[in-house]
């Protein structure tokens, strides 16, 4: 197992803050864009993730009043239209693996957005386990507006399985931005805080998980992901095997041990 307590990005922010990692984009001055270099750190810390035993929960945060900005139009945009059909391929699958990391890595993941959440700063939240906003949160799938499909990173898939089909459609379609509150009311948002209070509040939320039963949580991501194909059979199938599992863990024992003496159990992710 790797530890990541020490990682020093180059292209974004990060802290420990007991077993939860902080994470935020560094370049609050243009609201925090993303370049070729952050997307292919980030994509590769979220996979190194899967390895890292010191990380329990991550936190996605906000950097000065915006969680991104997109894409960087001069670092990406421009020059995405000089490039061949195997460059540009190449792009669209690396942006893809950074979604594909957010959702392999075992940790739960909670994006904390404020203000300005469009292009791909969307789609990292919508690719987060949890999201919790500010009511200045405007969050876009602007695709359309700079002449491109509303399917990018995966947005098609998972969108509507957060929001609904109609909902997500209108989206994708107009590229509009989305208020915090409808954001809260479609169930985008788990919930809003006010901005003082936000990262204070992810970092408690991701506190609260990291000190909860991790494996059963990785458990319960991982089934979430993968029962997207699954028949209800497979499903309930699946979820038999996985809970059979969780009950060989220690955690559960001391969930039970707990229990009977009356005490709060103390996991330890085992």
């Amino acid at each position: 197992m790797s530890m990541m307590a020490d990682l020093k990005p180059k292209h974004f922010n990060w802290r420990m803050e007991g077993k939860v990692a902080i994470i935020s984009l560094d370049r609050p001055d243009r609201k925090n864009p993303l370049t070729f270099d952050s997307y292919a750190e980030l994509r590769d810390t979220f996979r190194d993730l899967v390895y890292a035993d010191d990380v329990k929960a991550v936190v996605f945060g906000s950097n000065g009043g915006n969680f991104c900005s997109g894409g960087d139009v001069h670092d990406i945009i421009g020059p995405l239209l000089d490039m061949d059909m195997k460059g540009l391929i190449a792009f669209t699958r690396m942006t893809g693996d950074l979604v594909k990391a957010i959702h392999a890595c075992p940790q739960t993941v909670i994006a904390s957005v404020d203000g300005i959440c469009v292009g791909a700063g969307a789609i990292i939240a919508m690719a987060s386990d949890l999201r919790l906003a500010t009511p200045a949160a405007k969050t876009a799938f602007l695709f359309t507006r700079v002449g491109l499909a509303g399917c990018d990173m995966g947005a098609c898939a998972i969108l509507p399985r957060i929001i609904g089909q109609g909902r997500a459609a209108e989206l994708l379609y107009t590229g509009r931005s989305m208020s915090a509150d409808e954001g809260a009311a479609w169930g985008f948002y788990n919930r809003l805080v006010e901005a003082d209070e936000l990262e204070a509040d992810a970092i408690k939320l991701a506190t609260q998980l990291a000190n909860g039963p991790t494996f059963g949580h990785m458990m319960t991501k991982t089934m979430l992901g993968q029962e997207w194909s699954m028949s209800i059979e497979q499903a309930i199938e699946a979820e038999a095997q996985a809970q059979a599992i969780c009950m060989q863990t220690q955690d559960f024992k001391r969930a039970y041990d707990a229990f009977v003496a009356k005490e709060k159990p103390k996991f330890g992710g085992d």
